[in-house]
């Protein structure tokens, strides 16, 4: 398990600083492996970058043949306001609509004053992230933190 999270987290900081073009393009194949142990991936986040970085770690788990069955990025914070329509993060969201579940922070929306109808299609609202979370490691999900 240590394993999975270090591999997780490497991958993560190589994209989420901007290095994907640089970056691990190919996971070694003790790395695949472990992935498949646990194919259930959440994580929680509050950037722009950050959103944007765990939707390309989507594409390279993928691309490197690791086995997904849920994926879900539970937003909180004050990139709830660039989840709405007409938005760059939407037209960047077309590509995973479907395949990635998106969960947005009721309690973020309220403070920022960002109303549900606003929200672009393919967004969950959830009562809290934090809570979220914690039902996603209860339900066996490797979890990041942003």
């Amino acid at each position: 398990m240590n394993n999975i999270l270090r591999t997780l987290l490497v991958i993560v900081v190589m994209i989420a600083s901007g290095t994907q073009v640089y970056g691990q393009k190919k996971l070694d194949e003790q790395a695949v492996a472990d992935l498949q142990k646990t194919p259930k991936y959440g994580f929680i986040l509050t950037t722009e970058r950050h959103f944007k970085g765990v939707l390309s770690m989507y594409d390279l788990l993928i691309e490197n043949g690791v086995k997904i069955e849920e994926y879900e990025i539970v937003v909180k914070g004050k990139v709830v306001t660039q989840l709405v329509k007409g938005s760059e993060l939407e037209e960047f969201f077309q590509k995973y609509k479907g395949k990635v579940k998106v969960s947005v922070c009721s309690v973020a929306m309220e403070k920022l004053g960002v109303a549900e109808e606003t929200l672009f299609d393919g967004l969950d609202v959830t009562p809290t992230a934090s809570v979220r979370v914690l039902q996603l490691q209860a339900n066996g999900y490797n979890t990041l933190t942003y």
